[in-house]
């Protein structure tokens, strides 16, 4: 197996949403944006599918190793000799990257945030780094569509929270900002023990709506140069709104169960998107 097939069955097996946006990028972009994709997805797995986390502290610090050698030229892991012919044809930092694998062992730093201050500082890490990258590989010409980037991963990130409530309370996990759930009413062991209640939707309604806000922010920055360029975010973007409004639209049921779209839905999404460009 090649180190390209390798990215491609890591993203392909995860079912991602943001598997569907690549399907329409010519061949280099569609190269690079899965390897980037299936970096991510082995950092992230180091953590989650790691029991100890000193084990899984290690494994993140073989993969500050291998991404130092990477942009050294002397790549070893699949995922990253895939990246690496695509390094300086889109000007990809090493620093972001790092801070990608920063943002990952937050999660064994910490399960709680204060305020939304903080999470913005978590979800830079994990999302925003990888909105500027993806948006280096789909192309820039203004520097205003690397802010649009940012925005919009935070967009997502907030997304995944509001979407994986339950999941991540299992892992012993809460996002949600301490002084929100405080706000509404709503306790840690609330989340933990998965009780639903009108606190709750409510304090996720909060969610939605910064959530939503988040898109709106983004995609007002986008520059019109580069709107054709950056479909594939704008296909991600439709294909997470869309989700979004699927879980308020079910009254936030997310604590017992993880709400998600069909694949022949994202696949229409995807199309209809690129479509009207």
């Amino acid at each position: 197996m090649s180190p390209d097939e390798y990215c491609q069955d890591k993203a392909a097996q995860s079912g991602s949403s943001f598997y569907y946006s690549f399907l329409f990028l010519p061949k280099s972009r569609r190269l690079a944006i899965t390897a980037l994709y299936a970096f991510c997805r082995e950092v992230d797995d180091a953590v989650d599918e790691t029991s100890e986390d000193s084990i899984a502290r290690q494994k993140l610090n073989w993969w500050r190793g291998e991404i130092n050698a990477m942009f050294a030229g002397a790549p070893t892991h699949p995922v990253s000799r895939a990246l690496s012919p695509h390094l300086g044809n889109y000007e990809l930092d090493v620093k972001n990257f790092l801070a990608i694998i920063d943002g990952m062992e937050m999660d064994l730093n910490q399960t709680r945030y204060l305020d939304y201050i903080n999470l913005k500082h978590y979800c830079w890490h994990v999302a925003g780094v990888v909105g500027i990258l993806s948006a280096r590989i789909f192309g820039v010409t203004n520097p205003k569509t690397i802010e649009f980037a940012e925005k919009l991963g935070l967009a997502f990130q907030l997304t995944n929270i509001i979407r994986d409530v339950g999941e991540d309370a299992r892992k012993g996990r809460i996002y949600l900002p301490v002084n929100e759930l405080q706000q509404f009413g709503v306790t840690a062991a609330d989340v933990l023990n998965a009780r639903h209640s009108d606190q709750f939707v409510a304090l996720m309604q909060f969610q939605y709506e910064r959530a939503q806000s988040c898109y709106e922010a983004a995609l007002a920055v986008l520059p019109k140069e580069d709107r054709r360029a950056q479909r594939t975010s704008l296909i991600m973007a439709r294909i997470y709104r869309t989700l979004l409004v699927e879980i308020k639209n079910d009254g936030f049921h997310v604590l017992n169960q993880r709400i998600s779209l069909t694949p022949i839905r994202k696949l229409w999404l995807a199309w209809i998107t690129y479509v009207r460009g």
